[in-house]
């Protein structure tokens, strides 16, 4: 009889703890996804590449040192969605999709991309540019690891006391400090060389030939920098007004399959911290959801682009948003 009560014990020990997830990046694991027909559907994006590639890619450091939280005001009324793209036609680095390449970026990419952002509507579209990742990932020793990993508060700090010079994508000759590591061919197969984990470039403070600027006079700074509280109403409030942020969330292995809907959690093991950046917010089918631009490429998901649940602070989503305003 004991031996019956622990054989039936162990078994429903292993009905709770030996799920058996779908192996990531697999045929299995998108149509494990779309058959449970939940609120997005899974495709292939990654291929040719090994899951800890993938890993690597999720370089932000979560629970780093908080910045102290800013209230962006009285409340307001809020629409019932909101795309930063529509409110702010004259600012075309809100429509950009970037590529981090073989490096765990991320947290720069989040920071710049919504710092380029803020710069062009506080100025009414009247300053538009592209505010360096390699600059911040490079040079600022306070934000982490550079390609192994950084905290995105840090990058906001590194705006406010150091500032950071302009620069585009890859091969772009755009700005002071472009980004130097190429894309590469993670997605789908392409003509992009294959993809290897990258060392971080070392920190260059001067801008590249042929470039107007010197680095000291290609500097922007931001005013101040801050943490955004959790409550969605809060984030929708300080998006509405002073326009994108930069969020870090948990990334599972299903996350590597998105290809449409409302992002949430299905199944696949964690894989690490990613940081994006959040441009507007809506529902679709019921589902509410925040509008977030990913910086794997335009072959990632929705053209660079995702959705994914607002409001229940869906693989932290909500925990760790941060925020900054420029200087006049």
């Amino acid at each position: 009889m004991r031996c019956l009560l622990i054989t039936h014990l162990l078994h429903r020990t292993c009905d709770f703890t030996c799920v058996r997830h779908p192996a990531p990046l697999s045929s299995e694991m998108i149509n494990y996804i779309n058959k449970a027909n939940t609120t997005w559907t899974a495709g292939h994006n990654f291929q040719n590449v090994d899951i800890s590639y993938v890993r690597s890619l999720c370089g932000t450091m979560m629970k780093g040192r908080r910045l102290p939280e800013v209230r962006p005001g009285d409340s307001i009324k809020l629409p019932d969605s909101f795309d930063a793209r529509q409110q702010w036609p004259n600012c075309p680095t809100i429509q950009q999709i970037r590529d981090q390449g073989s490096c765990g970026s991320c947290w720069a990419f989040g920071a710049v991309e919504a710092i380029s952002d803020r710069i062009c509507i506080q100025t009414e579209g009247h300053t538009s540019v592209e505010i360096s990742a390699e600059d911040v990932l490079t040079c600022c020793e306070d934000c982490g690891m550079g390609c192994f990993g950084g905290y995105p508060a840090e990058a906001w700090n590194y705006w406010v006391n150091t500032g950071l010079v302009t620069g585009g994508l890859y091969g772009s000759k755009v700005g002071c400090r472009p980004y130097t590591i190429a894309p590469c061919e993670h997605h789908v197969n392409g003509t992009r060389p294959p993809c290897h984990s990258q060392e971080t470039p070392r920190c260059v403070q001067q801008c590249i030939d042929g470039y107007e600027l010197s680095y000291p006079k290609d500097k922007h700074f931001g005013r101040r920098s801050y943490s955004v509280s959790s409550d969605q109403q809060q984030i929708m409030t300080e998006l509405y007004k002073y326009g994108p942020v930069e969020a870090a969330f948990t990334v599972y292995a299903d996350f590597l399959q998105y290809k449409s809907g409302v992002y949430q959690h299905l199944t696949g093991e964690m894989l690490g911290g990613h940081a994006i950046k959040v441009l507007g917010w809506g529902t679709e089918g019921g589902t509410p959801y925040w509008l977030v631009a990913n910086s794997w490429n335009t072959d990632w998901g929705d053209k660079g682009f995702f959705k994914i649940k607002r409001g229940s602070d869906e693989c932290g989503i909500e925990s760790e948003v941060v925020a900054g305003t420029p200087h006049n």
